[in-house]
């Protein structure tokens, strides 16, 4: 329905800002300030660095806001950080091409004002998505931002104008490359060098290099509200893992809407709903050892279930998320359950692909997979059943993939300089390094228990023992 959506005033805590650290923060138009999160552990003047560029963007033609606030996230969109679809990105190698990889989350509009009125219209889209009208806005934005709309003309002769995630995405690429071409005719001592500016569908991808080390960032446009949408209030109603952890507040301080169509909707204009905000909240309250079968369980679709592509690691995390909504805190808490963990978390995955089903977690009546035909999910499940009958051999594989990447890292840092950079980092923990103590685990358990089914994330009832089991048999 299509409609004005009030939002409500909830207090604002923002994460303190990135030190520019000599960077030009006079080239920064108003104020700039970019939220880290997520982990992120780098050097604070690459940081700011991305959020540096977007300032000068703002200077151009003054469409981005002035006072504005971008939301770094540590891994780049390949990472599964946000909900975009990998079909149109280009293939990047960690250590290869990239050493450390970031998304940042760019406003090209603010909607944070409460007395601001705004038209999602979800009329013509499939859940999870919407339209963005710009009818209820004042002239100058409309005037601002007309060249980036989609035009509907009414019977009734009103001109309704659409706010377009493509054409957006023309006019961010065009200024970033713009503002990156002035910065290479006038280098400065410190500036690190652009290696690399693409286009990948509506996200820009660039690598930038600072002594030996390369950094991929994934810039995305995107709309920024406070508040918290109607079509997710219902779940709000439900309880979660999270509760008495953390605040209301703080999960539901605000959303996005990122440039990504459904798979039947129009890609010029619409968008799809995002929560990269609350999810970075909800992970606080992530048990290590969960997190770290998570990072193993992504390591081995990333490399497995990459053609055709079909499962991202963003379903991979809201599967996740649903199994700390099901499952006993006590079990979660368990530091010693990372093998068991990584083994339910692909009887999940393996569960959502057979019955083609992984509910969004926040729109739950959203199915992330509705759209994937019978072929590639029988495909994709027979690909799984073999990493489940060995699990340690394909995680050791995927090890190696990780190490030979880092090996390439460390060899081309050592032929451009001595100088120590930070370990890449992503969702929390040495990411893209599965321990391979848990390959061990795993192995172990395979092997004591020959021929017979483990299953785990079974009997949540039951809080008093550890939550797997072996044939029939709970232990």
């Amino acid at each position: 329905m299509e409609g004005v959506m009030s939002l409500p005033a909830w207090q604002e805590n923002h994460p303190s800002s990135v030190q520019q650290n000599g960077l030009g923060p006079v080239l920064l138009e108003g104020t700039k300030q970019c939220d880290v999160q997520d982990g992120l552990h780098t050097s604070p003047g690459m940081q700011g660095r991305p959020c540096l560029e977007s300032g000068m963007v703002q200077k151009l033609d003054q469409k981005l806001p002035v006072a504005n606030e971008y939301l770094l996230l540590s891994g780049g969109v390949r990472e599964g950080v946000v909900d975009i679809d990998l079909d149109e990105l280009n293939v990047y190698a960690r250590g290869t091409d990239y050493d450390m990889d970031f998304t940042l989350l760019v406003p090209a509009l603010k909607l944070h004002d409460r007395n601001q009125p705004v038209t999602l219209d979800m009329r013509h889209s499939a859940l999870c998505h919407s339209w963005l009208s710009l009818r209820l806005f004042d002239e100058g934005t409309i005037s601002k931002w007309k060249d980036c709309c989609t035009i509907v003309d009414h019977i009734n002769g009103a001109t309704n104008y659409f706010f377009s995630p493509t054409k957006v995405a023309d006019w961010f690429y065009e200024s970033i490359s713009i503002v990156l071409s002035e910065i290479q005719k006038k280098p400065q001592r410190g500036m690190p060098k652009v290696e690399k500016v693409e286009k990948n569908g509506t996200i820009i991808s660039i690598i930038l290099g600072v002594g030996s080390s390369r950094m991929l960032y994934d810039i995305v446009p995107v709309v920024s509200f406070k508040g918290w949408p109607a079509v997710a209030q219902s779940w709000l109603m439900e309880n979660h893992f999270w509760d008495g952890k953390i605040t209301e507040e703080e999960v539901i301080s605000g959303f996005y809407l990122v440039p990504a169509c459904s798979y039947k909707g129009k890609k010029d204009n619409e968008w799809r709903l995002s929560f990269a905000r609350s999810e970075v909240q909800l992970k606080k309250c992530i048990s290590s050892s969960l997190m770290q079968a998570y990072q193993a369980c992504k390591a081995i679709i990333i490399k497995l279930l990459s053609r055709p592509k079909a499962i991202s690691p963003y379903h991979l995390r809201s599967m996740m998320l649903w199994a700390c909504d099901r499952l006993p805190a006590s079990y979660l808490a368990q530091e010693d359950y990372a093998a068991h963990f990584l083994l339910g978390l692909i009887d999940d995955l393996q569960h959502c692909l057979v019955n083609k089903m992984c509910p969004n977690y926040f729109i739950p009546q959203c199915n992330m997979l509705e759209h994937l035909s019978e072929d590639t999910v029988m495909l994709h499940a027979r690909k799984l059943s073999s990493v489940r009958s060995d699990p340690a051999e394909h995680l050791r594989t995927a090890i190696e993939h990780v190490k030979a990447a880092n090996r390439l890292t460390l060899e081309l840092q050592r032929r451009g300089s001595t100088t120590s950079i930070p370990s890449p980092q992503s969702d929390g923990g040495d990411p893209n390094q599965p321990d391979d103590r848990l390959a061990k685990k795993l192995q172990q358990l395979v092997t004591e228990n020959p021929g017979k089914s483990i299953s785990v994330f079974i009997n949540p009832d039951d809080v008093t023992r550890p939550h797997f089991r072996i044939d029939d048999k709970f232990f």
